[in-house]
């Protein structure tokens, strides 16, 4: 099976799985399954940029407030995994092997990222919560949604657990270091997810490692990635800018102190959420 490339006629390996790489890949071979970049680099790149611009809400970060029912925040979660498996084994367009490998895979590194998240949580500040194991579960289907279509159930367990490990730590940054008030971890899980998802294709797509196969060095495949996940922030990112400026200079970005300390259910909508 042969595709045209910009430098003329390139060989991809000879059997199913590889109708799916060349359909994913196009011309240039970036690899990218289910929109690790399109879905979840745009949007954690966006969530970081309107973080930024908009500003910190008031006591954030010395008096945060957890989500206030965490067990609401599971049943969104498990909503989400299981909607995931359309997602991601979706993207083959069949009912195949490809399909059903997309759909092992998805759930393994979800189950791992959201262990792996639990322990790491564990161990940092001495209890597991319910929420952050959500997290992690949202941290794997995120990570493991560019290489769905491209690694078998090993890759699926080592991405799992980078996942769960690495947006921690981008979690714990992003809040606690650099102060910045993203209140859902949109950058820290999908936007560090999804471009490590990308990045890590380049190294379990490979057959030795369990994956489907492709062409080419796994150093020349990291760097169609990452030249795809460049692009794809830079992209983001100053457009979100743009966006946000044009916002502010015509409606605004925030609203008053007074609003703000009186509550956006009230002077929004007129109502409490909660009537304790």
């Amino acid at each position: 099976r042969r595709a045209q490339t910009g430098g003329g006629e390139r060989r991809l390996i000879d059997d199913a799985p590889g109708a799916a790489l060349l359909a994913a890949g196009g011309a240039v071979g970036l690899l990218d399954f289910a929109g690790g970049l399109v879905v979840h680099t745009t949007a954690g790149v966006s969530a970081l940029v309107v973080a930024t611009m908009l500003g910190r809400r008031r006591g954030h970060p010395q008096d945060d407030r957890p989500p206030h029912n965490p067990a609401l925040t599971m049943v969104g979660a498990a909503m989400l995994w299981v909607g995931w498996f359309g997602f991601n084994a979706g993207s083959a367009l069949a009912a195949d092997a490809n399909a059903g490998m997309a759909l092992l895979v998805t759930h393994v590194a979800a189950a791992t990222g959201a262990l792996t998240w639990m322990f790491a949580q564990w161990y940092h500040s001495g209890k597991p919560t319910l929420v952050g194991i959500a997290t992690g579960t949202i941290a794997g289907l995120a990570t493991i949604t560019p290489a769905s279509g491209f690694v078998g159930p090993i890759g699926a367990l080592a991405i799992g657990f980078a996942a769960g490990f690495v947006c921690y730590v981008a979690a714990h940054i992003i809040q606690r270091v650099l102060k910045l008030d993203d209140s859902l971890d949109v950058f820290a899980v999908h936007g560090v997810g999804g471009i490590l998802g990308i990045l890590l294709t380049s190294f379990f797509a490979a057959k030795v490692l369990g994956g489907l196969g492709m062409e080419g060095s796994m150093g020349h495949q990291l760097w169609i990635q990452a030249v795809g996940v460049g692009a794809t922030a830079i992209w983001s990112g100053v457009l979100s800018y743009l966006i946000l400026k044009f916002v502010r200079a015509v409606l605004g970005l925030r609203v008053s102190e007074d609003q703000e300390a009186e509550g956006l259910d009230i002077t929004d909508h007129g109502e409490r959420g909660y009537n304790l």
